[in-house]
């Protein structure tokens, strides 16, 4: 029987949510054919034994080297054989059956990739989904969020919507468009990779689809005290993807976004 999907986590010293997070997926997929992969990235704390003694079905690669996020799911994608991959963070819960969103993808083969609606612990809406940088954004990052009303209140009147990217905690693909792409650009190490992979979908004229009836909780994600990660994944996404004086003008947008960050830290402290 064909497995329709493929749940990759990449995992560094993740243990104390890996129990959540397995049987979420255990108890929203009864209806998927499907397998999961974890790569670890080295962890030092109880992952890999926590793994192997709980769930032995999963297929656990033990990495002895950090490998980052973007190149992680690409080494564990290579042992998936599911029609479909759901890239998935450790530090989250699934919330729903995404049966909905797997026959989406099947029906419609002009969508690369979907994402679902994200919620903090306390079931607290966060955009999930936004525009990819132009020189407007780049002086401001809340301005990469603005999609509009919809997407601040976390109320939504559509089935679906077409964004430009949705976030890495929650990638739902088909592996021959991951294949085609060629996966994350492994040049980022932690952040912005994601913007970069929707980009890499959009060049090649798939639509990036966000459905907000679908949800998951993320734990962790983003602070204010990662913003130096932050800038430095938009510097390499803005030398891959603009040139000549575009690129030069966007820099220096961004550089000052950067040095204004800075400053406000420092009077902060």
């Amino acid at each position: 029987m064909e497995i329709q999907l493929s749940v990759i986590i990449v995992n560094y010293n993740g243990f104390v949510f890996l129990k959540d997070c397995l049987n979420s997926l255990q108890d929203k997929l009864q209806s998927i054919s499907y397998e999961i992969i974890i790569l670890d990235n080295n962890s030092n704390d109880e992952s890999c034994a926590y793994i192997k003694q709980n769930y032995p079905t999963i297929t656990l690669i033990e990495s002895k080297v950090n490998f980052g996020f973007g190149k992680g799911n690409n080494e564990a994608v290579k042992y998936a054989s599911g029609k479909h991959l759901l890239l998935f963070n450790n530090d989250t819960i699934l919330l729903d059956d995404i049966s909905l969103a797997i026959k989406t993808l099947d029906e419609n083969k002009e969508i690369g990739v979907i994402g679902i609606n994200m919620l903090t612990a306390q079931k607290k809406y966060i955009p999930a989904a936004g525009n990819f940088p132009n020189f407007k954004n780049m002086l401001r990052f809340v301005n990469l969020l603005d999609l509009g009303d919809e997407f601040k209140t976390g109320v939504f009147s559509k089935k679906y919507y077409e964004v430009d990217w949705l976030c890495g905690s929650f990638l739902l693909i088909p592996r021959d468009v991951y294949i085609k792409i060629r996966g994350f650009d492994e040049d980022y190490f932690m952040y912005v990779e994601d913007v970069d992979f929707c980009k890499k979908i959009a060049d090649i004229g798939l639509k990036r689809v966000f459905i907000p009836s679908l949800s998951y909780k993320h734990f962790v994600g983003f602070n204010k005290k990662k913003n130096n990660l932050l800038v430095n994944g938009y510097r390499i996404y803005l030398k891959k993807h603009y040139k000549g004086f575009s690129f030069c003008y966007i820099s220096i947008i961004l550089t000052l976004n950067s040095f204004v960050k800075k400053t406000k830290s420092f009077f902060l402290r």
